[in-house]
């Protein structure tokens, strides 16, 4: 079409203007051969515009054919994925009766405190003797008491988080199961813009209650450090004081015996 054009141009431009005349009562005109011209470029750019505008629209039904078949043959490659489920808690023995307890609370998150008190020795009141001890004794016995009610209130603390975490792992494998299958499916229903969006937002909703679970471990373990480190205190002061008190305790003690040592080498 382009040879054509070009040679219908060079001959209405090649052609003086004037009105020939051919055989058999033919007049060439070139006003009407470039018009003639005109009329083919313009059929040659309306072929063009038409072939580019059907390549557009095959190569757009051809994306949308790949994307309508795009969970069947990429998406369920994946469903293959391995899963890390929670590993059951081992039942202890329960020999003396008071380890089920416990392991319930470790399970559900139910009765920790009590639970804890259960599989331990028994908390005891104030110990019989205490209000008559000086006031350094019954500072010594009363932080020893704080420690042991704050290690219980820290143990019972870790328990309930940890069983709750526990019970709450089964649904939260639910969900996640549920996710996975969406994604994985071949529906592309499943695949739309809406439902993608959904299971994303779900997916950090998950996140954010997993982050938060961890935060509460982590407080538990703050907690139990912090009854430790109370302990080493508790030790470091209690050497400041006796270390406090031993120079009067010597100079008591000491003349007492050094006037008794006496006395029994003059009598003999």
């Amino acid at each position: 079409m382009k040879t054509l054009f070009i040679t219908a141009l060079a001959m209405a431009t090649a052609v003086p203007i004037a009105h020939a005349q051919f055989g058999s009562g033919i007049v060439y005109d070139p006003a009407q051969s470039a018009h003639a011209a005109q009329q083919i470029l313009q059929a040659n750019q309306i072929y063009t515009t038409t072939l580019k505008t059907t390549q557009n629209v095959i190569g757009a039904y051809n994306l949308a054919q790949r994307m309508a078949n795009l969970p069947q043959s990429l998406y369920m490659s994946y469903s293959n994925l391995g899963r890390q489920q929670w590993i059951t808690l081992t039942q202890p023995a329960n020999t003396y009766g008071n380890s089920l307890a416990w392991m319930n609370a470790a399970s559900t998150g139910y009765g920790a405190s009590s639970a804890n008190q259960t599989a331990s020795v028994q908390r005891t009141s104030q110990i019989s003797g205490y209000s008559s001890l000086s006031l350094q004794g019954q500072q010594a016995v009363a932080t020893q008491g704080a420690t042991v009610d704050l290690s219980d209130a820290a143990n019972a603390t870790s328990l309930q988080t940890v069983g709750s975490i526990r019970a709450n792992s089964i649904q939260r494998e639910a969900d996640i199961s549920q996710l996975e299958a969406a994604s994985h499916s071949a529906d592309p229903a499943q695949h739309t813009e809406m439902a993608t969006l959904q299971r994303i937002n779900q997916a950090l909703l998950i996140e954010l209650r997993t982050q938060q679970e961890t935060n509460q471990m982590i407080q538990a373990q703050a907690l139990q450090q912090m009854v430790g480190r109370k302990v080493q205190q508790d030790n470091l002061k209690s050497l400041f004081l006796l270390g406090n008190s031993y120079q009067q305790i010597f100079n008591t003690v000491t003349p007492q015996q050094t006037s008794a040592g006496t006395q029994w080498a003059f009598h003999y």
